[in-house]
């Protein structure tokens, strides 16, 4: 019973958070805010609630383990499987704009920084102020840096979309509910199956958890992709990360200080590290291509036998 509740409210989650993205894509346009931004703030913001909502709800019930393998989990799946398949499936990746001499270095910044902050044993609330900080940073350096959307175009869109606030404010409203109640009982189920197969917390998190929270991005980017707005695609892993290392971990840690042990935990979080540096290269090479792909996915692989392997001997 505790994995069909497990399956139905990741997919609360999935659903709930896509409303949320949707309708936010909407007021962002609405607005007159530009794609890029959608993709790389609104969207990516969007598509981390699920791991926010999940991680939150795991640290006000006192599992900080879930709430820290969450994240970590999350990041190193949108690198490896999201940004793998989008590099497979799509033909001729040409984005316009150079992700590593303006974004890629965003994503390893957060990394480095929770690396320091762990070597205490604690992601305290003053160390979550830090993250939150980190994060409005890129947010204004996106608002400094890209360009709005051509006017007709967006009123060309605007026409199309009949945009009409409250049925937008409901289905956030929805959206929401969504989000929040799926994550309750995402958590509560998942630690039922741990305690009924004798795994720990952290494994429960950095594997079923985190690879359902992970969904939103896998969808969303690569339907992106396939439509030719890799530039979202992109954007749209690289800011998710960002949110899940500084917003996802900054509001656990505000609810409650979250223990962590570099050392019993090195392979995931030194996963992540790699995931990040791989990522950085792809970037700074521009090596869009499916041997790229490949080579993610061979990652992935290795960084979930190793999950299953350490669960044999638990």
């Amino acid at each position: 019973m505790d994995f069909v509740i497990f399956i139905l409210a990741m997919g609360a989650l999935v659903v709930g958070s896509d409303f949320i993205v949707n309708q936010s894509e909407r007021i962002a346009l609405h607005f007159n805010i530009s794609e890029f931004v959608i993709g790389a703030t609104i969207i990516a913001l969007g598509t981390s609630l699920p791991e926010m909502a999940a991680s939150v709800s795991a640290s006000v019930s006192g599992k900080p383990e879930i709430a820290l393998a969450n994240a970590i989990g999350s990041n190193i799946f949108n690198i490896t499987l999201v940004l793998g398949v989008i590099f497979i499936v799509t033909k001729n990746i040409n984005p316009n704009r150079d992700f590593f001499a303006k974004d890629t270095t965003w994503a390893l910044m957060p990394i480095m920084l929770f690396l320091l902050m762990s070597i205490d044993g604690t992601i305290s609330s003053f160390d979550a102020i830090l993250l939150f900080a980190l994060m409005g940073a890129y947010i204004l350096f996106l608002l400094n840096d890209c360009h709005n959307l051509d006017e007709n175009n967006i009123e060309e869109i605007k026409e199309k979309d009949n945009f009409k606030w409250a049925k937008v404010l409901l289905l956030l409203f929805i959206g929401f509910i969504f989000v929040v109640v799926g994550a309750h009982f995402a958590i509560e189920s998942a630690s039922s199956i741990a305690l009924d197969f004798g795994l720990s917390e952290w494994v429960i998190g950095i594997i079923m958890i985190s690879f359902g929270t992970s969904l939103p991005e896998l969808v969303i980017s690569v339907t992106a992709a396939l439509k030719g707005k890799v530039d979202m695609a992109i954007g749209n892993v690289i800011g998710s990360n960002l949110a899940n290392t500084t917003l996802v971990i900054g509001f656990s840690a505000i609810v409650k200080d979250l223990p962590i042990s570099l050392v019993d935990n090195v392979f995931d979080i030194a996963t992540m590290v790699s995931a990040t540096i791989l990522l950085i290269y792809i970037t700074a090479n521009k090596l869009y291509s499916k041997p790229a792909g490949i080579a993610l996915l061979i990652m992935l692989a290795l960084f979930v036998e190793h999950i299953f392997r350490t669960m044999g001997t638990t």
